[in-house]
């Protein structure tokens, strides 16, 4: 008699657990220095969502304010969140030294603490992509925004330079088993998925150049200052802190346009607009 083989156990991921390391992960190093290098990326979203003044806006996971500048800068009545609070401090400096006010709370997009309908605008420039439940991110984003509203994003493509940024991390420091990569809210068909039918959905593929001395140049900021870079690297021995060094200099040599002199390196992303039905 044959005895059967007992089936896989699929393990579902520990999301709260998750979540804490993230945070721990943005938490360290400091994400300013390479958040102010894309706040031309939160005009341009400030644009595609039609910010106007007067309305409510609200930017979640919004890190040191890129998107919440730019709201601003609209004279639009600007909260800003994220679940770090000291890069939601570097966001209040900001604003400070240009006369902008705007709103600065500590929330977690998965769990925002407002009621529905509470804002004519919802914006994200590469953060709320992190999060690690996508359908519960989804839809809390919408459930605060009033009928008519915009819920404009800019995610990371998983085919541009970031999203295989993070496969080649992942190479080295595998990412917790289960999990949906951040990179899928760069597609339409995941984003159409989770938005679901009663919304309208506009998304345009872009690119951002990432613009340094070199690219060890570049290898030294991120391993200094980004969060899951410099987690990576101290989860690593030496040898495998060379290795990924090594394969990070060579994935920035190959998308590199500039030439041996400088380093400007385009990386796709996904600026999505959803309008609530």
């Amino acid at each position: 008699m044959q005895t059967a083989t007992p089936s896989p156990v699929q393990s579902t991921p520990d999301l709260a657990a998750i979540k804490q390391r993230q945070q721990a992960t943005w938490a360290c190093g400091d994400y300013a220095v390479v958040g102010t290098t894309l706040q031309i990326v939160g005009e341009t979203l400030a644009e595609a969502a039609d910010v106007r003044g007067g309305e409510r806006v609200l930017d979640v996971a919004a890190g040191n304010g890129n998107a919440s500048l730019a709201a601003a800068r609209r004279f639009a009545s600007v909260v800003s969140t994220d679940y770090v609070s000291t890069l939601l401090d570097k966001g209040a400096q900001r604003a400070r030294a240009e006369g902008l006010a705007i709103a600065f709370q500590v929330a977690d997009v998965e769990d925002l603490p407002f009621a529905d309908g509470s804002f004519d605008v919802v914006l994200s420039t590469f953060g709320a992509m992190f999060a690690p439940d996508h359908q519960r991110t989804a839809s809390e984003m919408l459930r605060v925004l009033r009928p008519g509203g915009r819920l404009g994003m800019a995610n990371w493509t998983p085919e541009g330079f970031i999203g295989q940024l993070f496969k080649l991390i992942g190479r080295h420091v595998p990412p917790p088993a289960g999990l949906q990569p951040p990179s899928a809210w760069g597609t339409e068909a995941h984003c159409a998925a989770l938005f679901g039918k009663g919304s309208t959905i506009r998304g345009e593929r872009k690119h951002f150049n990432f613009r340094y001395r070199s690219a060890a140049h570049f290898v030294q900021i991120f391993r200094d200052w980004y969060g899951p870079t410099h987690k990576a690297f101290g989860a690593l021995p030496a040898a495998g802190q060379q290795a990924l060094e090594a394969d990070l200099l060579a994935l920035l040599g190959k998308h590199n346009t500039a030439g041996p002199a400088s380093l400007v390196v385009p990386s796709e992303y996904l600026e999505l607009v959803v309008t609530k039905g």
